[in-house]
This record gives structure tokens, C-alpha cells and sequence, in this order.
């Protein structure tokens, strides 16, 4: 029978129930980080059940550095009016904001970069691994361009706050949290000086 400080611990961490969390430490007899694995694949699960779930409520946050030169808009997106009131989604987009100002995202997800940046890129790569043998050639390219994505996506980006997740590894544990769809629809990052 797992204890009720574990119990707690594991809630606190993944926002799932009271019994999900002493089931999962029973399952894996008090082991913590089995259960918490447990609890984050079953969060992953819930949300992919949520994705197809239409998201028309939301919320727009804003972020303006302290030095007034850099600003961030975020239109995040909920199912309901009631869960963007919510303080856990009040603070993912106020994460998201951070994210977007530290970052420098070019997208939400690849297939939102424009081609020509793609094929610009891949050029670029294709330069720099010039004289490589043809046969690892494409795997070089292939490595590079997953690095392009994960610098320049918003999803794909390790989180400021912790970087052992990305973006979408936080928008996951939220919608697992929230019991929503939660989706990032667009941001725009302003910079003076910057076109």
C-alpha cells in the first residue's frame, strides 16, 4: 500500500487524482519514479485522445521584457471558456510567453516553416557536409535539419524552465492536468531593431 506523502508527491508533480497516483505507486510496489513514469504515458495517452477535440476558447498572453525592447503575444487555445479562466492554463501560457521571448521560435511545429527557409537550410547543411561520402551524406543532413527543427520550433524546444521536456512534452502534462485540449495557435515575437 503506497503512503500518503508519495501519494501527495506524485500528484503535486503530474496533476493526476488521488487514486490514479496510489495506483500507480502499488503497481510498482512504492518504486516513485516507475510510478511517475506510469502516470506520464497514461497523460500522454489521454491527451492523444483529446487532439481531434475542437479548441475555439483560449486566451491571448503577453510578455514585455523589463527593458520595454521585446514583447511576445501567444493565442493559446482551450475547448471551454471555463478551463481559460484556469489558473494551471493561466500559467502554461504565461510559460509559453517566457519561452517564446527566450527562444526565438520560428513556428509552432515544422509544418508551419515556410519551404523556402526548408530548402535554404538544407542547402546550407548540404554545403558544410560537402566531400562526406554519399551514403552518410543524407544522415548528416537528416541529424542537422532534426537540430533546425528542435532550435527553431516551438514545440520541439527543450523548456526554459526545465529541459528535460519540450514544449509539447509541457502541453501534454497540461492537458492531462486540465482534462482539455490545449492547443498553441500562433505567436508573434517583437524585438526593436529587428524586422
Amino acid at each position: 500500500m503506497a503512503d500518503t506523502s508519495s501519494i501527495m508527491k506524485l500528484r503535486e508533480q503530474t496533476g493526476a487524482g488521488i487514486l490514479e497516483c496510489r495506483n500507480a505507486l502499488d503497481e510498482v510496489k512504492g518504486d516513485f519514479e516507475k510510478a511517475l513514469e506510469i502516470i506520464k504515458k497514461k497523460g500522454i495517452a489521454k491527451a492523444a485522445k483529446k487532439e481531434q477535440r475542437m479548441t475555439a476558447e483560449g486566451r491571448i498572453g503577453t510578455y514585455i521584457h523589463t527593458n520595454g525592447k521585446l514583447g511576445v503575444m501567444v493565442e493559446l487555445n482551450c475547448e471551454t471558456d471555463f478551463v481559460a479562466k484556469n489558473e494551471v492554463f493561466l500559467q502554461l501560457l504565461k510559460d509559453i510567453c517566457m519561452q517564446v521571448a527566450a527562444t526565438k521560435p520560428l513556428a509552432v511545429r515544422r509544418e508551419d516553416i515556410p519551404g523556402h527557409l526548408i530548402e535554404e537550410q538544407k542547402k546550407i547543411f548540404n554545403e558544410e557536409a560537402k566531400g562526406k561520402p554519399v551514403n552518410i551524406l543524407e544522415k548528416i543532413i537528416s541529424g542537422k535539419m532534426d537540430n533546425f527543427y528542435k532550435e527553431k520550433c516551438l514545440l520541439e524546444q527543450p523548456f526554459i524552465k526545465d529541459d528535460t521536456q519540450t514544449i509539447q512534452d509541457l502541453l501534454v502534462a497540461n492537458i492531462a492536468k486540465i482534462g482539455e485540449n490545449i492547443k498553441i495557435n500562433r505567436f508573434v515575437r517583437f524585438e526593436v531593431g529587428e524586422c
